[in-house]
């Protein structure tokens, strides 16, 4: 096995895996994540996306490839080992909000911490003070059944970022909320990220929320997708006679990944 770059905290070599169906999720996927660094992975729903995160993050192992983390080999390690790497290194939020019914909103928000063994008046501050940033302070005290969707996924946010993970993984973090609430949230997100030194991995099917990101990978059927800018077109007269019409614009195309 072949080494990461020591500057790449994520590194995923060839990538292989399929659906139970045997239908092909990833297909030969590559790719470095730097250290601190935003990346959105981008695509149209059914691309790859939510699968690359989780083979990223140890949720699952790829049938085929390699995954590195820090230059440890993530797809060698059995299911404690990283269930622990996810636990004390990685957050993760779901498209959709995940919340345990029993606690309320900032006892949800501290649970990963008070599982690391935070004490608990430590960790109540941590996820107050998110909760705060994420405007849902004053829901603190209330459990999930009576916070609307949006503010359900903004206390799992909340409770991804209290961890202060050295990676986060976030698969479509605001696809819960209103529109106008979305830009607010990822704002808060990305700005947090870089002042705390939190690399992210974003799954994302919005060129607006990519834009947010230092890079963006695509993927299409389970590929990479990479862009190749060609030059333009020379001038030419359009057939139907109007004449002077120019073909002068910048042209790309794009080709898959093996």
């Amino acid at each position: 096995m072949e080494a990461p770059p020591d500057n790449d905290v994520l590194w995923a070599r060839a990538l292989h895996f399929q659906h139970q169906d045997g239908s092909p999720a990833l297909q030969g996927v590559s790719l470095g994540v730097r250290e601190g660094e935003i990346l959105a992975v981008s695509g149209p729903r059914g691309s790859g996306k939510t699968t690359l995160l989780r083979c990223l993050s140890g949720l699952v192992r790829p049938q085929d490839g390699e995954v590195w983390f820090n230059s440890v080999p993530v797809h060698t390690m059995g299911p404690l080992s990283r269930e622990r790497l996810r636990r004390d290194r990685f957050g993760w939020i779901d498209p959709a909000p995940v919340l345990v019914p029993e606690l309320n909103a900032w006892e949800n928000a501290a649970l990963p911490l008070m599982l690391r063994g935070t004490g608990r008046r430590r960790a109540k501050t941590a996820a107050l003070e998110w909760l705060d940033r994420l405007d849902v302070g004053d829901k603190a005290r209330r459990r999930p059944r009576e916070l609307k969707q949006a503010e359900r996924q903004r206390v799992c946010i909340a409770r991804a970022l209290a961890v202060a993970p050295s990676v986060l993984f976030a698969d479509e973090p605001t696809a819960p909320l209103h529109r106008a609430d979305r830009a607010q949230v990822l704002r808060t997100l990305t700005t947090a990220a870089r002042s705390h030194g939190i690399t992210v991995v974003l799954a994302t099917h919005e060129a607006q929320t990519a834009g947010l990101a230092d890079r963006a990978v695509a993927l299409l059927d389970g590929r990479r997708v990479r862009t190749v800018h060609l030059p333009p077109l020379a001038e030419t007269t359009v057939a139907t006679g109007a004449a002077g019409a120019s073909g002068t614009e910048g042209r790309a195309a794009c080709s898959l990944s093996a």
